[in-house]
């Protein structure tokens, strides 16, 4: 494996985006991938609307802001020379932003702008040419090269005449990992891609823990480590969202228990620290009680599927001893019932 090149000032990992991606679990109503089915096909049609376009879009950024051996990996081998850093701006004035730029550090090579396309998009190829045109004219005299990556090799629309190497080049995922696989099984970075490379659900369950140990030995920086078990978490929870618990976690315990994965935390983190700050307000142990019965209703919605309106309300109305005592027997309850106790009977007048 070629050695990355040194990276310095990386983007700070954008947990907020990261969450939010995780918590679209459910609604982006990924189907069971069967013998063949085409993992990456699905990817591109995640929620199928436009609001939904780009949910991969974070997790690349991040993976790409490991440095050099990331965008070799995505780019078929295109080799950063020299020092780079990984950077996001926005042009001021209109507000444009360029989430992907590797800038030089210390020698005059190009810089690189960098655009994934996750979704069909017939103006892809413009948008990139549109960034490097505004990066170049605030960076006057910088050699500016344009790099487009497309999640499928049909999603391009076609390269603008003039618009060809070395300006502008391009690489298809759904042919470039596999091949890169192939060749690199033993590649941190390749590892922690493989829900995007493998299609058949069993051959991923094989391979989801073989790819978690070679994270775990690679000779990487703990922070480039930390982040691509991450990204390989969060992926393989998006690739088996209708498992049950106990399927997944017969795949999982190889790898590190669910409630002691990152994934997991932050899920559970983002509900806990926003009813810590609406606490302030409302009062610490009112606060508390809204963050421990949001962080419950996500790990029994990822559990159990969508939640009946009585669950709903009985985690609403709980005190925090109460809700302590769910959190502490998720793990083992069977069903919601068993869980949170009998569902209300209709026509019972409630109590007071």
């Amino acid at each position: 494996m070629p050695r990355p090149a040194a990276v310095d000032g990386a983007c700070p990992v954008r947990l907020e985006a990261i969450a939010a991606l995780l918590g679209l679990w459910a609604a982006w109503r990924w189907v069971d991938l069967g013998r063949g089915t085409d993992c990456l096909g699905l990817f591109c049609r995640l929620g199928g609307s436009a609001e939904d376009d780009m949910k991969t879009d974070p997790s690349i950024y991040e993976f790409l802001s490991t440095g050099a051996e990331a965008f070799r990996v995505l780019t078929d081998g295109v080799i950063l020379d020299g020092n780079y850093r990984f950077v996001s701006l926005t042009i001021k004035g209109i507000e444009r932003r360029l989430d992907g730029i590797y800038e030089p550090l210390d020698h005059d090579g190009p810089v690189y702008i960098v655009e994934f396309q996750a979704q069909p998009v017939p103006g892809a190829w413009f948008n990139l040419l549109t960034k490097i045109g505004l990066y170049g004219e605030t960076h006057p005299g910088r050699a500016v090269r344009g790099m487009l990556i497309f999640l499928r090799a049909g999603d391009d629309p076609g390269l603008p005449p003039g618009a060809g190497p070395p300006l502008c080049s391009v690489a298809y995922l759904d042919d470039v990992l596999p091949r890169l696989l192939e060749r690199e099984p033993d590649n941190p970075y390749v590892a922690a891609l493989i829900p995007l490379i493998i299609p058949r659900t069993e051959d991923l369950r094989v391979r989801a823990p073989q790819a978690w140990q070679v994270i775990r030995a690679a000779p990487v920086a703990p922070p480039i480590r930390a982040t691509l078990e991450r990204i390989l978490e969060s992926w393989l929870m998006e690739r088996f969202p209708l498992l049950t618990y106990e399927e997944l976690r017969s795949m999982l315990p190889v790898l590190v228990p669910l409630e002691q994965t990152r994934a997991y935390q932050e899920i559970f983190a983002k509900g806990e620290a926003a009813g810590k700050t609406e606490g302030v307000a409302e009062g610490e142990a009112k606060g508390e009680a809204k963050g421990k019965a949001d962080g419950l209703r996500r790990l029994l919605t990822r559990r159990f599927g969508v939640l009946p309106r009585w669950v709903i309300r009985r985690l609403d109305t709980a005190a925090v001893d109460q809700l302590d005592g769910w959190l502490e027997g998720i793990f083992d309850a069977q069903s919601l019932e068993g869980l949170l106790g009998p569902k209300p009977r209709r026509g019972v007048a409630k109590t007071r």
